[in-house]
């Protein structure tokens, strides 16, 4: 389960905008992080169900 979340992590903090925070309002900023892990989820779905 740490793997998995230390992974995730990691992944956030490769998208750009995450990483540096360019978004300073922190509903800006939450949204985006929302937005990414969502990307994220939809990608590891789609690829374990084919």
């Amino acid at each position: 389960m740490r793997n998995t979340l230390e992974r995730l992590i990691n992944k956030l903090k490769a998208w750009r905008g995450i990483a540096t925070r360019y978004d300073k309002s922190p509903d800006s900023y939450l949204a985006g992080l929302h937005l990414h892990a969502s990307m994220i989820r939809i990608k590891d779905l789609t690829r374990t169900t084919h």
